[in-house]
């Protein structure tokens, strides 16, 4: 029975993984009949994804699944240049990145799916400018311990000085830094919040979400699990769709297909999600012009 390794930035609680079964079973890959998942969760810890990734190596693993960013696919890739690795990044241009050679003809033994989550933090930031208009200041919250959080925060800084806003940033590293960083946001004058794109932050969206609600702050989120947390909004790509895109990948692979052979594929495609009771607590009105664009509404 093949084993396919997973190597997650998230925690053990990511509820896309369901998606990546349901691909493989799609591709007649049935987890515990006919192939073998052993997963590795970093936990939001990036230092660790180095060595989970060269246990999977060292087991072996017939072809590794890495998500959550840039992290995963590059430890994966720097444990191994034999083993098929197929990778869900949202942390901008892979080939800038260092993981393939180009986006047509990846070569060597690395292929997958390129989710533009950088690309959309403009977006992201003007919807919920919309949102709160009369916010003069927008605070950022980001976890200096992400390897792409550096570049999600320049592009922030454009964004805000495009539409002549400014913005607070505060950082927060572990869960204890949680409550911090939302005093230091209120004690700067932000009146909203952008959550920069960070598989630790999915595991921690109960704590974020809450902290929204205790101060007041209209925010955006990078995940529709925020909003469905009792989060406000959402932007952003259909994650579980690029798991199955991944699965997919996987299964041809086991097939006899090798990397090489298959184009990264860059998932174009963004959901708009609105939780109007929490906006109904925050007394806010919904544009109709946003509320229009929302593929869901959750009333």
């Amino acid at each position: 029975m093949p084993v396919v390794g997973l190597l997650s930035s998230f925690s053990s609680n990511d509820r896309n993984t369901e998606a990546f079964n349901q691909g493989l079973k799609e591709l007649g890959f049935v987890d515990g009949q006919n192939v073998a998942i052993d997963y590795r969760y970093a936990e939001g810890h990036y230092d660790q994804l180095p060595g989970l990734a060269a246990e999977l190596v060292r087991r072996p693993v017939a072809a590794i699944f890495a998500t959550g960013g840039n992290g995963p696919a590059l430890a994966a890739k720097a444990a191994t240049t034999t083993i098929p690795i197929v990778f869900e990044s949202g942390g901008g241009d892979p080939v800038q990145a260092g993981l393939v050679a180009s986006i047509n003809r990846p070569g060597g033994n690395i292929t997958g799916i390129s989710i533009a989550q950088t690309a959309v933090l403009a977006k992201r930031f003007e919807l919920l400018h919309q949102l709160v208009p009369k916010a003069e200041t927008i605070g950022v919250l980001f976890n200096p311990g992400y390897p792409d959080a550096e570049l999600q925060i320049r592009e922030v800084q454009d964004a805000a000085a495009s539409i002549d806003c400014q913005i607070a940033v505060a950082s927060a590293r572990t869960e204890d830094d949680l409550d911090a960083a939302f005093v230091a946001l209120i004690q700067h004058g932000a009146r909203a919040l952008l959550l920069i794109n960070d598989p630790y932050f999915s595991s921690l969206r109960a704590q974020i979400v809450a902290l929204a609600a205790q101060y007041a702050l209209p925010a955006a989120y990078f995940s529709r699990y925020f909003p469905v947390a009792g989060g406000l909004m959402s932007y952003g790509t259909d994650v579980a769709e690029a798991y199955r895109e991944c699965a997919n990948y996987i299964g041809r692979i086991l097939k006899g297909q090798k990397p090489a052979d298959l184009p990264v594929v860059q998932l174009s495609k963004f959901e708009l999600l609105i939780n109007l009771k929490t906006a109904k607590t925050l007394r806010l009105t919904i544009p109709p012009n946003v509320l229009a664009l929302a593929d869901e509404v959750i009333e």
